[in-house]
């Protein structure tokens, strides 16, 4: 620093004066950066995005083990699966012939 009599190290005074305007340059880019609403906000929105779509992800490819699993489920098993398609069937035609009798 300076002494009391007015000598003092030049040299040490502007490094100084150097660093303590780097560190308020970077003190000033942080309040800077934390005042940016809108880049906060866009920022936030990326990442529920990102996790939107690791989520979307994950979810398509145990859906897809799920639906692997019946169809394996259904080789192997036919005979609940031709249960169904036959009672459905059934129900159309009862369907259909209750119309054609309101007629």
């Amino acid at each position: 620093m300076t002494a009391g009599n007015g000598s003092g190290d030049v040299q040490a005074l502007r490094a100084e004066i150097q660093q303590t305007r780097a560190e308020l340059g970077e003190t000033v880019q942080a309040l800077a950066a934390r005042a940016d609403v809108k880049a906060r906000l866009r920022e936030s929105a990326d990442q529920t995005k990102q996790k939107v779509r690791e989520q979307a992800a994950h979810t398509a490819e145990v859906v897809r083990g799920s639906v692997h699993d019946a169809g394996e489920s259904a080789r192997r098993h036919p005979l609940p699966w031709v249960a169904v398609a036959v009672g459905a069937l059934a129900a159309v035609v009862v369907l259909i012939v209750v119309q054609g009798r309101r007629r």
